[in-house]
């Protein structure tokens, strides 16, 4: 009977494990918590919202403010052999845009990412980034049209930008303008969640 029950438990174990997933988060400050406790990020709240939703996902958050997408290209090899993960969410590109960086540049960078991700057997998620409008419309177009042209052409999900509908909401938004506040996370998690929902099945 001990027998019995500790094989039903194993099994029990190893079912739980098969059914989860890694998600590794490789993005910069609109990911890492930007001046607002760790663990109250969006990042730190996502597995819940994950969790209600009836995904077991392992998050697994490795942002660092400041980023670029050269940063993240460089930092990317050691973090998939360290975490292994199943699924990694590309959140880059907001710094390359905010200091002038070539389109061509960014998008080189971005697709490298792309490949070394999809080279470890890990699925890679793009989240669409935008840059503030003073940076004019030729530039901001150019750099915006980066994200969806590389979905297209690598074949992977592109997540929508939920910044775009945080700073429409100045009590959301830290004094920068640039970054959300710690009122703002829990709507991003949730944000965040619903739009994993639809691609992690």
């Amino acid at each position: 009977m001990i027998k019995l029950v500790s094989l039903i438990f194993s099994l029990l174990i190893f079912s739980s494990a098969a059914n989860s997933n890694t998600l590794l988060i490789v993005g910069d400050s609109l990911s890492a918590g930007y001046k607002i406790p760790v663990e109250e990020s969006w990042p730190v709240l996502l597995p819940e919202q994950l969790s209600a939703q009836n995904q077991k996902i392992d998050v697994i958050n490795a942002s660092i403010s400041g980023d670029t997408s050269g940063n993240g290209l460089a930092r990317l090899p050691g973090l998939l052999a360290t975490h292994q993960p199943d699924y990694v969410l590309v959140e880059l590109g907001a710094n390359d845009g905010l200091r002038g960086f070539s389109p061509t540049i960014i998008s080189k960078n971005l697709k490298t990412i792309i490949e070394t991700i999809k080279a470890q057997n890990a699925k890679p998620i793009l989240m669409q980034i935008r840059v503030p409008t003073n940076y004019g419309k030729r530039y901001g177009q150019a750099f915006a049209d980066i994200y969806p042209a590389l979905s297209e052409q690598a074949d992977i999900p592109l997540m929508p930008f939920y910044l775009e509908q945080v700073i429409t909401k100045p009590e959301w938004m830290q004094n920068d303008g640039l970054h959300p506040n710690v009122k703002a996370q829990s709507w991003i998690a949730e944000f965040i969640a619903t739009e994993l929902g639809k691609i992690i099945k």
